[in-house]
């Protein structure tokens, strides 16, 4: 993982000229305190990630925790190592009733979502707005991050 690292950071750091600061790990089955603690020595700043028990996710959003400051190692490292971490409510893809469509790459076909038209713009823009106020309840800061896409949504459509 180390290793993986280093060459990802390196080539992005020759390529762009910069250093990434935050981890996007949003199909992960499960997230370890080390992997953490590894992202933060690493100098990351944020950890994004989708994929959490449900009942810790439902309690974290109960308890306006998806947003958190995780310390990984807490009890050998006190605060040295630390990681803003974001849990995405749902999974990583656009909430549901917000999709443009979805492209299938197994049938290779297109397929639109019925759903959204302009003669219900309105009512989209409503439920929108009440979906920001659901997952601003589940957090205690002001930001929202709303993932807009999804697996293979933005290839382009035969």
């Amino acid at each position: 993982m180390i290793n993986n690292m280093m060459i990802g950071h390196q080539f992005i750091f020759k390529e762009f000229g910069v250093k990434p600061t935050i981890g996007w790990d949003i199909d992960t089955f499960g997230h370890s305190d080390t992997n953490n603690r590894l992202y933060a020595e690493m100098g990351f700043d944020a950890m994004f990630f989708s994929r959490l028990d449900r009942d810790e996710k439902d309690q974290r959003s109960r308890e306006r925790k998806m947003t958190y400051l995780w310390r990984p190692g807490h009890n050998h490292f006190g605060n040295q190592n630390q990681i803003l971490t974001y849990v995405f409510p749902g999974d990583y893809c656009y909430p549901e009733g917000f999709s443009s469509g979805e492209f299938y790459e197994a049938d290779d076909v297109f397929v639109s979502d019925e759903s959204l038209s302009t003669f219900n713009a309105d009512q989209k823009m409503t439920d929108f707005i009440n979906m920001i106020h659901d997952q601003y309840k589940a957090r205690k800061g002001q930001n929202l991050l709303i993932p807009m896409g999804c697996d293979f949504a933005y290839q382009n459509a035969k």
